[in-house]
């Protein structure tokens, strides 16, 4: 059974920083591209960042320079590390499992606040 699960979200003021992680089971995490998503209010689910099993990484430009995603394949976990965090960075932010083979897995999800 392939198990996704975020932890570290919070509500956090303008400026500061947070770490998310998602522990995965379940996958040879290793073969795995990961990725984080988000979802705001009324919004859709937008690509926040993305590690393939390389280490290669792509952002979305609005945080480009402001988050970094890391994995750490002998603990099968992936982090994002949020810095300068904007109110506009509110939002659920969902872990992602990506493999030609299996296909794509998800978490159930962390919600990130930022506000004053």
């Amino acid at each position: 059974q392939v198990q996704l699960v975020e932890s570290g979200g919070a509500l956090v003021r303008p400026g500061g920083s947070l770490r998310l992680s998602c522990a995965a089971s379940g996958i040879n995490f290793s073969m795995y591209t990961m990725g984080w998503y988000r979802q705001a209010p009324g919004k859709q689910r937008e690509l926040v960042a993305r590690i393939t099993l390389l280490g290669s990484t792509n952002y979305a430009d609005s945080v480009k320079g402001r988050f970094t995603v890391s994995r750490d394949n002998a603990k099968n976990t992936v982090y994002l590390q949020m810095n300068s965090l904007k109110p506009d960075d509110t939002a659920v932010y969902y872990c992602n499992a990506d493999y030609v083979r299996t296909g794509t897995f998800w978490g159930q999800g962390t919600q990130v606040t930022v506000s004053s």
